[in-house]
């Protein structure tokens, strides 16, 4: 069993220039190679006579669906940031932005594309996750999670789609379905063996050693050797830790594998669209969903720039038929919008930098408090201000409305003689003049009690056959002064 202070230790700092000279050789290699197998394709259409159809295909592309097959690829590019937001948003000291997040995004994008099995796609996203402010342990492990998450939404709608649409690919393809089932045998092993290393970590160290002593007895270079070694000691572990913190924030790891799943389908859409921009109307798009699912397997399989090879193959043979006359002009369209127009996008955001210091979880929280409900932040307002009142302004409250309520006695002793509304009427207009109780008034502070007076007259309530009728009190005349 390994020592547990290795796999706690500051993880080592990356080194920048050979990492990005690495993934930028590689990228330029598989552009290149694209390039050339785009120029050769071409020259196959001239040679075949299939030009014509193709440009007849071309001219009857009804431009709105095209737009949509479109939007379908921007989306799944989006939702593949959310899926990454997430994953920082669980960490409220991680210094990686929006921005930064659509650069490794986008890395993983255009070098996925231009390396053989998209092997390049994790390095260059982990060195951009670096260069955002993360340490190594701490973006491969986040890394690490994402590439979980991805491989298990794979293998998930693979067992959903090959379960539903078994009996449909067994009469249409025959004995071409096995590749299907082999596809994603393959991508289940990759998943379990990613499992083993977040749940048993002690166990994959003590085979990787094992593995590691294997090689070193067979001639392998020492230094390789160690490098390995010191691999299994630390990263090993942060990429368990990792996966052990985001499977404790439960919903969150959810919402991650939802939006996963819908980013994947919205890639598996995209051939749909393309069918009905090209009039075929008639097509279930579960059964393309699920041939563009198995398109993708294989050419994730072919150990090529792009998956060349295994597209071509997959779609002549799961989505060809769907198009018919029009599978030509489909195979480009489709070529063009899930992998080299995603490419060419992603090469100007590569160095995309966020500016701003606030994490995404500050800037969620100044986000969320800004657009609560209103009512929420009245009450809130209104219960700071109750707790910070001084006790006096109570007191002269209080003191108010005794006041106001003793100026209605005289009335209410002089309405005895009449029913409870009728002297209930009285009551609230006499009060309702009174400036103590007048609305907006003040409260003033209490005063010493002036000399008492002589009573004034009071106003008479009488009940006469016209109703209830009430008689201002006469008024005093002013004596003359001496």
């Amino acid at each position: 069993m390994s020592d547990s202070s290795k796999h706690t230790a500051p993880a080592p700092s990356v080194d920048a220039a050979p990492a990005g000279g690495d993934d930028h050789k590689g990228a330029r290699r598989g552009a290149i190679f694209i390039g050339v197998v785009l120029v050769v394709y071409i020259v196959y259409l001239v040679v075949t006579g299939q030009v014509a159809d193709f440009m007849g295909a071309m001219r009857n592309v009804q431009i709105p669906w095209l737009v949509v097959a479109c939007l379908c690829m921007v989306l799944y590019m989006l939702f593949g940031v959310a899926a990454y937001a997430i994953a920082v948003w669980l960490d409220p000291n991680s210094p990686v932005g929006i921005r930064d997040l659509i650069s490794v995004e986008m890395s993983g994008i255009f070098f996925g594309n231009l390396t053989p099995m998209q092997v390049g796609s994790s390095p260059a996203q982990i060195y951009r996750l670096t260069k955002c402010g993360m340490n190594v342990g701490e973006a491969g492990a986040t890394q690490f999670t994402r590439f979980l998450v991805y491989q298990f939404g794979l293998v998930a709608w693979g067992a959903i789609l090959l379960i539903a649409k078994m009996p449909f690919f067994a009469e249409k393809y025959g004995d071409i379905t096995l590749l299907c089932v082999f596809s994603f045998g393959g991508h289940a092993l990759l998943l379990l063996a990613i499992m083993a290393i977040c749940l048993m970590p002690n166990t994959v160290v003590r085979l990787g050693r094992w593995v590691l002593l294997v090689l070193a007895r067979l001639g392998l270079a020492t230094s390789k050797i160690d490098g390995w070694r010191t691999f299994l000691d630390t990263e090993v572990h942060a990429f368990s830790d990792k996966f052990k913190i985001s499977m404790a924030h439960g919903s969150s790891m959810l919402l991650t594998v939802v939006i996963t799943m819908v980013q994947l389908g919205f890639f598996y859409l995209v051939p749909y669209f393309l069918m009905l921009s090209f009039g075929h109307h008639d097509v279930d798009f579960f059964s393309v969903m699920a041939a563009s699912a198995f398109v993708q397997l294989l050419s994730s399989a072919v150990p090529l720039p792009g998956g060349t090879g295994g597209a071509e193959g997959g779609f002549a043979l799961f989505l060809g038929h769907f198009y018919g006359s029009a599978a030509t002009a489909g195979y480009l369209l489709w070529r063009l919008i899930t992998f080299i127009a995603p490419t060419i996008i992603a090469a100007p955001m590569l160095g995309l930098k966020s500016a701003h210091r606030a994490t995404i979880h500050e800037r969620w929280a100044r986000f969320s408090g800004r657009y609560a409900p209103v009512s929420a932040k009245k009450r809130a307002a209104r219960d700071e201000r109750v707790a910070s009142a001084p006790a006096s302004s109570h007191e002269a409250h209080h003191d108010a409305g005794t006041s106001g309520s003793s100026s209605t006695a005289p009335v209410a002793a002089e309405a005895r003689d009449v029913k409870a509304p009728a002297a209930a009427a009285v009551a609230v207009a006499d009060a309702a003049g009174s400036p103590a109780t007048a609305p907006g008034a003040r409260t003033a502070a209490p005063r010493k009690a002036a000399p008492k007076k002589k009573a004034a007259p009071k106003a008479r309530v009488r009940r006469t056959a016209e109703g209830i009728t009430v008689t201002p009190a006469p008024r005093r005349k002013k004596r003359p002064q001496a």
